[in-house]
């Protein structure tokens, strides 16, 4: 015998006096099915549903599936937004290339620029940026370069302790990001700046605060191949 509760929260479940072996349901226990959406999987759930309720329950649930669709003149709409950012973003792609295009055309006979391309890591867009940016007579070591470039760590004293610190967030933005992301293509190298970043890696440094670090070490180099325009070598 099956009761109906009345309750409008419990709709939906029924309640069975007897348990599927056909055995009556112990005292306090009841069998519980649930006619909704989700009864389809009343099998693998163990979960009954009466006869009456499944279809109710499964128009229920394409109704409430169709509600949540947006209108087709909404997804049309922002299928346009979509379009029009893809295309303003492959323009800027666009014009970025030609613009390094025309820039390594115009260094392609510069002797810094070509020593530049020797050091690991370091692209054309890097070595056009040092190129154009970085006046080498100007720094008298590569600290007063590293501060420029906005790579040297900052300094944090208390009594007679002195230690370093994060990088500094001052000097020329967009070189210390060349500088520094730049290093990734050294992170998985067999030579010393792979070495050195996994190295730091191994003392408990994060990945970003190692590959400042490799890019503060990497900077020596830098200034060196600048200061005295060789190639770089190991």
């Amino acid at each position: 015998m099956v009761q109906q509760l009345q309750d409008p929260l419990d709709a939906g479940l029924h309640v069975s006096g007897r348990v599927q072996g056909g055995g009556a349901v112990p005292p306090g226990i009841v069998q519980i099915g649930v006619a909704n959406p989700l009864a389809g999987f009343g099998g693998a759930w163990g979960i009954a549903r009466s006869g009456a309720e499944g279809p109710r329950a499964e128009a229920a649930g394409e109704a409430a599936a169709a509600s949540t669709a947006p209108p087709p003149a909404l997804v049309e709409a922002e299928n346009r937004q979509v379009r029009f950012l893809a295309a303003r973003i492959s323009e800027a792609l666009d014009e970025a290339g030609a613009l390094e295009a025309e820039t390594a055309a115009l260094l392609e006979g510069d002797e810094t620029y070509a020593c530049l391309l020797t050091v690991p890591g370091i692209g054309p867009r890097t070595a056009a940026q040092l190129a154009v940016s970085v006046d080498i007579g100007r720094f008298p070591d590569h600290d007063h370069l590293a501060s420029y470039c906005g790579i040297a760590p900052r300094v944090r004293s208390s009594g007679t302790s002195v230690r370093s610190v994060r990088a500094s967030r001052r000097g020329d933005a967009r070189l210390k990001s060349l500088l520094i992301f730049s290093c990734n293509s050294l992170v998985r190298s067999s030579g010393r700046y792979g070495e050195y970043y996994r190295a730091c890696r191994a003392r408990g440094m994060g990945h970003g605060r190692a590959l400042k670090a490799v890019a503060r070490k990497r900077l020596r180099a830098i200034y060196a191949v600048m200061r005295d325009r060789v190639p770089y070598r190991e």
